[in-house]
């Protein structure tokens, strides 16, 4: 999971690139990037670390330029300790291109192996975002000769990236010269939308994987860009579109839906709150159809995420709800922590219980969902030391079982609680006293009851059923081995961020 964000702007885009990325942290916060372009040349600035430690005032006076793109990344792919694979990325062959993606490619090694062998490209990191752009800049090749560019060039040169690569994608890039190119794959796994701000002096675009971004900077939402869609906004603020793959059809990521995205964003029309409601509404309906012997004084959500569901179950079971859990601001997301160790002390400095709420009750817990269990027996134990007599837990999604390839950092088996245990293996391993998750058919249906046509989803990390394919046994046990490789720890090199001043001549 990432963040991207494009921008062709009629003043500065650096403040706009900025406060986007801001409204896009939730989506990662290992490292983030900026490049501006000014007539030919690049501005780039990235580097380890929170947007706001990322980028000071002498960074951002040096990003020129009118049109730009911004990443914020957490590793699923790669090393999360180097700002070398910190994002977007840069090539300057046949033209010169950056480029930021939200996703992961599932047949990256054996690009890596074409760029090199066949295509006489050299891939300098472990990302596979750098194989995503070198496909692209020889895709471009291919198609021009190294001649001028047009958007119809662009376009057959995002066909070919999309027979060559599996995988998800969604991606923001910009061609030195030419414009802002953003394309996502046929399968529409990631989101990625787009927004245009009437000015005096025109027409502005913005890019981004999430609306909230739009919202915010006060541009209107036009629609979300469609699976195997390419746009190409050209300096002028000239806008182009074409469908560029084969039998694209929309399968959005139901984890969005549960977790990574902020509840304010619509995606693929949807209102992420909106499901999120649905999902409490229909944990309540299971709860009241084979459950009505537990016995719940109140409802109490685990933040942030899990918020709109559990005040919905609350609801309709007519339980009181209260918030036991207070958060600590100023800690980030424990799921998107890269150690194992980290994420669990972590826990304990996020929330703090508030014995008021728990002492002598029989308690249900809401959380989106159960990924490793860490946190989940963290957060349990706090409701036991706060007093509780009884501690329910319920999941507003299915039991997470198999690894996520498709850009979500659940690589391995081996950490997901789910993967070998049953309903009440889980359940004893959390130390609750009773556990809920819901049916994958009920939250695939929390989505399409708020648009009914709308009813694909990629939900491989519950049912192992891999949508965009070529995903064996053999690949998720080299992935494993490979990140498990990664994790060991590369050491954090001196310098932890990167300014480059690039200029491209025609």
């Amino acid at each position: 999971m990432c963040g991207v964000l494009g921008i062709v702007a009629k003043s500065p885009a650096n403040q706009l690139l900025y406060d986007g990325l801001l409204m896009l942290q939730h989506r990662g916060q290992d490292a983030g990037g900026i490049v501006t372009a000014q007539g030919n040349t690049f501005h780039m600035h990235k580097g380890l670390g929170l947007v706001r430690d990322v980028f000071r005032t002498r960074n951002m006076r040096a990003l020129h330029g009118n049109m730009g793109i911004g990443h914020v990344r957490y590793p699923t792919a790669g090393s999360s300790k180097s700002p070398a694979e910190a994002q977007p990325f840069y090539v300057n062959s046949p033209f010169g291109i950056v480029l930021g993606h939200n996703g992961n490619l599932t047949n990256a090694e054996q690009l890596n192996q074409e760029l090199f062998r066949t295509d006489l490209r050299h891939v300098n990191t472990h990302s596979d975002s750098e194989v995503l752009l070198n496909v692209l800049a020889h895709e471009l090749q291919e198609q021009t000769g190294n001649c001028h560019l047009d958007p119809e060039t662009i376009f057959a040169a995002v066909s070919g990236v999309h027979r060559r690569c599996a995988g998800a994608y969604a991606v923001v890039a910009m061609i030195a010269g030419y414009g802002l190119l953003a394309f996502r794959d046929p399968h529409g796994i990631r989101p990625l939308v787009y927004g245009t701000m009437e000015t005096k002096k025109g027409t502005e675009y913005l890019i981004t994987s999430e609306s909230v971004a739009l919202d915010t900077l006060g541009f209107q939402l036009v629609r979300d860009i469609a699976p195997g869609e390419a746009i190409f906004i050209d300096e002028a603020g000239n806008f182009f579109s074409q469908q560029c793959a084969k039998n694209a059809s929309l399968n959005p990521c139901i984890f969005e839906y549960v977790y990574l995205a902020r509840p304010d964003s619509v995606i693929d029309g949807v209102s992420v709150y909106e499901t999120r409601l649905n999902m409490g509404e229909s944990l309540a309906e299971k709860i009241t159809r084979t459950m009505s012997h537990l016995d719940i004084d109140v409802v109490i959500p685990i933040p942030d995420s899990s918020r709109p569901s559990a005040l919905q179950l609350s609801n309709r079971l007519g339980v009181d709800f209260r918030e036991g859990f207070i958060k600590n601001r100023y800690v980030g997301r424990t799921f998107i922590m890269p150690g194992q160790q980290q994420r669990k002390k972590s826990v304990r400095q996020k929330l703090n219980a508030m014995s008021i709420e728990f002492k002598g009750k029989n308690v249900l817990l809401v959380d989106d969902s159960i990924v490793r269990g860490t946190t989940s027996r963290e957060i349990v134990q706090m409701a036991r030391d706060a007093g509780a007599n009884k501690i329910y837990f319920a999941s507003a999604s299915p039991p997470v079982r198999f690894p996520n390839v498709y850009g979500i950092d659940m690589p391995t088996r081996q950490e997901l609680i789910a993967a070998e245990r049953d309903t009440e293996e889980i359940c004893r391993e959390i130390g609750a006293d009773y556990l809920i998750f819901q049916e994958l058919e009920a939250l695939t249906h929390t989505v399409s009851k708020v648009k009914p046509e709308l009813s694909c989803f990629e939900t491989s990390c519950f049912n192992g059923r891999y949508i965009a394919g070529n995903v064996t046994a053999e690949y998720l046990e080299t992935l494993e081995t490979k990140r498990n490789g990664d994790r060991a720890g590369r050491q954090m090199p001196l310098k932890t961020q990167l300014d480059l001043s690039l200029t491209v001549s025609e």
